[in-house]
């Protein structure tokens, strides 16, 4: 009879093959290996990144000081209360059979933190129309341990969601989540790039892995089989790679990571972007160089289920020709 710490190990050992075989070796090992050494630690491997999620004190703490300031109630509700913003990418290059190509875009779900928040975003996405679907990461509550819970919430997800679902890995998210998400119906790129047709001609689609805290894109990987002139959108995680991207050339980044503050003062000041970028790339549309590009707030929350002058959303991103915002 094999022991279930048999059957455990002979489970790894099958999981590390598939992701060997699916990512390569070099980035499976990477990935897996930064993800044992760094569980559950409340600093980041070099010290200079910081994890309150990880600080299994500071959900309580957060909340106790928002019920005291008689905010926690109105944050929560906050959270349950998405909206569907609307953005247009205009491009003077843009094919003319993807005039009016509509992409939704959702980010930041922490699918396993909140299950009103979960059927909010499920709601709100139901009746929306689009050609295509992008995700851009932290799909899971914590930075370590478990991926079930959150596995069963994509799985949800995935079934209100129209059509093709293309997603990125966040700093929240296992590449073991990796194998599931894709037997569920999205296709995760991995530092990799997919064409998408339409009438002909050709939008070219590439997503990095987590930049943040794994820092494991791969922006050369991902984008060098765009050919020259192609219009290209990258999904990133964060805007933490926004100079890099723009000189390699894409013409639309499309991100999240920030929650845009998620606890912010009033004017929508956030206290705290969690990004090493400039701020005015921290929320909504902004430009660098040539590229375009759009930093959505997100649709779910961290460490607290609240949001104080930072409202969630399901973002719809419009293609259509001409000169640039």
């Amino acid at each position: 009879m094999t022991s279930p710490a048999r059957t455990l190990e002979h489970q790894d050992e099958l999981l590390e093959y598939r992701l060997s075989l699916r990512l390569g070796p070099v980035h499976a090992r990477q990935r897996l290996g930064i993800e044992r050494e760094a569980e559950a630690r409340v600093f980041g491997r070099d010290r200079s990144s910081f994890h309150l999620e990880n600080l299994t004190s500071a959900p309580g703490f957060i909340r106790l000081c928002l019920r005291m300031a008689g905010l926690l109630g109105r944050g929560q509700a906050n959270s349950r209360n998405l909206s569907t913003v609307h953005n247009r990418f205009r491009l003077p290059d843009l094919p003319a059979s993807f005039e009016g190509f509509r992409i939704l875009h959702l980010t930041d779900l922490h699918v396993d933190m909140d299950e009103a928040n979960l059927q909010s975003v499920i709601r709100q996405i139901s009746p929306l129309d689009y050609d295509l679907c992008v995700l851009t990461g932290d799909y899971r509550k914590l930075t370590w341990g478990p991926v079930e819970a959150a596995l069963e919430g994509m799985a949800r997800l995935r079934e209100a969601i129209q059509g093709p679902a293309y997603a990125v890995l966040g700093n929240h998210d296992s590449v073991r989540m990796v194998p599931a998400m894709e037997d569920m119906g999205y296709s995760l790129l991995m530092n990799e790039m997919v064409p998408i047709e339409r009438g002909g001609e050709h939008l070219y689609l590439a997503g990095v892995d987590d930049p943040h805290f794994y820092k494991v894109h791969n922006l050369h990987r991902a984008g060098d089989d765009i050919p020259p002139g192609g219009i290209s959108l990258l999904l990133s995680h964060t805007p933490e790679i926004w100079r890099e991207a723009s000189h390699a050339g894409y013409d639309m980044f499309l991100c999240g990571h920030t929650h845009g503050g998620q606890i912010c003062l009033p004017g929508r000041i956030p206290l705290t972007l969690d990004a090493d970028c400039p701020r005015h790339l921290g929320r909504g549309y902004w430009q660098a160089n040539d590229m375009q590009g759009y930093t959505s707030p997100g649709a779910g929350t961290s460490v607290v289920n609240v949001r104080l002058n930072c409202p969630p959303e399901v973002t719809i991103h419009t293609l259509t020709r001409g000169p640039s915002q």
